[in-house]
């Protein structure tokens, strides 16, 4: 259904699209959604790769070493250099060649990888909470955008009614003017007001152009037709701060300083496995081949012998100059930015919450203020004009209160879908955009 939504969109600028389908449209398709998806499976990687380290590797060995003198194919023991008949059949040669198997393994890291393995799956949650921010970021800009758009069409709309009603001033005046009743001036100061409003009916085109384009960039489309309209109730908001913050601890914005204040805990464990010993097995199985050399009974026959070992090696740093110290402090440290990052976050919660509500009630005033402005300039119109009819007042007084009446509805426009985006950004902030 989203493949079709989307084929439609790009297919058909006219195509009317609703907000939830193109919030849909820009998670599937925005380079910055994906962008995010690409982080988590980077840290999935990253965990696999460490949890890969504890199995230790398997290498295929070859070798081509070349003596002034020489040497057995393979360490010779006390007895066979002892016995001249055994020692006389050795193969010997100067051009030594091997090939073989080796595997090694670390077996006690002072559990340094079991913590990065438990660092790199806080890292794989860290990027699914950061992706799912940056979903609620992508959600948000689209709708409020979206918002803006509708907005700027609304007032296209007032913009052209209003041009429409001046265009009939304009020619009431005219043929006023034409029969002797009104003064040339009225018809001047008309028309410069009437061309004055139809540039801002074209700046106004032009910004819905500009939003729509900056619209199909964040949603990861190539344009944007016609768009549904959102359905805006303005109510008297009541929101209370200490109740949103209580929510606030499921919140992937806290979840994410809980996070880091536990990988940076992880990274002190790590720093302080260097102090315990560290043991690894190695392991090899392969042959040592060559031509005997011209010493040897044998000269120029090529021979060869297996060899294999198995051994463990432990080793214990008693001293390091301070650079364990040093690690270990750097982790500490990073803890406390953590601890400090926590803290942070939850004042800049309380303050966005704080900011949202305020802004919200803010437009809701606006918007109460404004209802009413817009209805009283609309009755002071009606006075002014029947006034200007009767030759009680000045057309500068007429086109001042059907500017006025225009401004504040202008003004209405804007303040509801002030309102509006103001819910969106709480929503914004409490995460719940994508759901």
């Amino acid at each position: 259904m989203q493949k079709i939504i989307l084929i439609l969109l790009m297919s058909y600028p006219l195509f009317a699209v609703s907000l939830q389908e193109l919030v849909r449209i820009g998670l599937k398709e925005s380079t910055i959604v994906k962008k995010s998806q690409t982080e988590i499976d980077y840290a999935v990687e990253k965990q696999n790769e460490s949890k890969a380290d504890q199995l230790g590797k398997i290498d295929l060995v070859a070798g081509y070493t070349h003596f002034n003198l020489p040497r057995t194919l393979s360490p010779l023991t006390p007895i066979t250099m002892r016995d001249p008949v055994t020692a006389a059949n050795v193969s010997t040669t100067q051009d030594l060649f091997g090939t073989g198997v080796a595997y090694s393994v670390p077996l006690f890291t002072g559990f340094a990888q079991t913590r990065q393995i438990e660092m790199d799956s806080i890292t794989t949650q860290l990027a699914k909470s950061k992706s799912s921010l940056t979903k609620e970021q992508l959600v948000y800009n689209i709708s409020s955008l979206y918002l803006s758009i509708l907005a700027l069409q609304e007032m296209y709309q007032a913009q052209q009614n209003y041009v429409g009603t001046l265009k009939k001033l304009e020619q009431q005046i005219s043929d006023e003017v034409r029969f002797g009743k009104k003064a040339q001036i009225d018809l001047l100061k008309s028309q410069s007001d009437l061309h004055g409003n139809l540039a801002y009916l074209e700046v106004i085109k032009g910004n819905i152009t500009i939003a729509k384009a900056s619209l199909a960039s964040l949603a990861g489309v190539d344009h944007i037709g016609t768009m549904k309209d959102v359905k805006v109730t303005v109510k008297n908001p009541n929101y209370r701060t200490d109740r949103l913050l209580q929510d606030a601890s499921g919140l992937d914005k806290v979840l994410i300083a809980d996070l880091n204040l536990q990988k940076a805990g992880k990274g002190i464990e790590k720093s302080k496995a260097a102090l315990l010993p560290q043991v690894a097995l190695d392991s090899y199985y392969g042959y040592n081949y060559g031509p005997n050399d011209d010493s040897n009974p044998k000269s120029g026959q090529w021979e060869n012998q297996n060899t294999w070992q198995v051994g463990l090696v432990a080793k214990w740093t008693l001293f390091d100059f301070g650079k364990n110290d040093a690690a270990t402090q750097k982790a500490k440290i990073g803890q406390m930015q953590a601890q400090l990052d926590k803290q942070q976050t939850m004042l800049d919660l309380r303050k966005s919450f704080i900011e949202a509500e305020e802004k919200i009630k803010q437009e809701y005033a606006n918007y109460q203020s404004n209802l009413k402005q817009h209805a009283l300039a609309k009755e002071s119109e009606k006075i002014e004009n029947v006034r200007y009819i009767n030759d009680a007042a000045t057309l500068n007084d007429l086109l001042y209160a059907k500017s006025q009446t225009h401004v504040a509805a202008a003004k209405l426009i804007e303040s509801k879908y002030n309102y509006q985006k103001g819910k969106f950004y709480l929503d914004y902030l409490l995460e719940r955009g994508v759901k």
